[in-house]
């Protein structure tokens, strides 16, 4: 639930980046953070493990303007990947307003993608939350390893394994080069913003 201050005026939304390790959902906020430089309240934040790989999260606030007379501001956060962080995982999604989950299009990255969305649906419940009731998009990312003939999952195929029953919108992406970085970012935040409007009075 979005943290809404009267006194201020200010609403901050919370929108986490989610799925499997090494999947671009870092690489995703570093794109937006190089984009966005100009329009950010603060700095990134990353917070790395000895093998620098993602511990906790990159905390990204900007402003988006007001809405109601409130101003806005959005909270971007990653999680850590690896199963061993999963308790890190349930902290960090207390309190979400939107997710986007990362899928790698790596063919030999199905299954983890799956275990990772199921895991996902399982973080939420101990925050007595509903991904079906969440502003949610997919993002599958990669999507240029084709270009270097590595084997990738098909899109219908993500579909199927992911979003056949939520029904989410969907992009193919390159984090890595910035290709539907921006649009999967401003997709989650429009849906997040209109789930939140009725919270505002």
């Amino acid at each position: 639930m979005a943290l809404v201050n009267v006194k201020t005026k200010e609403v901050q939304v919370k929108i986490v980046y989610y799925g499997p390790g090494r999947g671009g959902k870092t690489t995703n906020l570093e794109y937006i953070n190089k984009k966005y430089r100009e329009r950010l309240k603060t700095q990134m934040v990353s917070l790395k493990t000895h093998d620098d790989r993602t511990l906790f999260f990159d905390f990204l606030p900007f402003d988006v303007g007001k809405i109601k007379g409130f101003q806005i501001v959005i909270q971007l956060y990653t999680v850590p990947g690896q199963v061993k962080y999963n308790e890190t995982r349930k902290v960090v999604l207390g309190g979400v307003d939107g997710i986007v989950f990362v899928a790698d299009v790596q063919l030999n990255q199905r299954k983890r993608n799956i275990e990772s969305l199921n895991q996902l649906y399982e973080n939420l419940k101990t925050h007595q939350l509903d991904l079906f009731k969440m502003p949610l998009v997919m993002q599958y990312n990669k999507i240029d390893l084709k270009n270097q003939n590595i084997p990738i999952i098909p899109s219908r195929i993500m579909q199927k394994d992911l979003n056949s029953h939520l029904k989410a919108p969907a992009f193919e992406a390159s984090a890595l080069k910035g290709g539907n970085v921006i649009p999967t970012l401003k997709r989650i935040v429009s849906m997040t913003l209109a789930s939140i409007q009725d919270e505002l009075f």
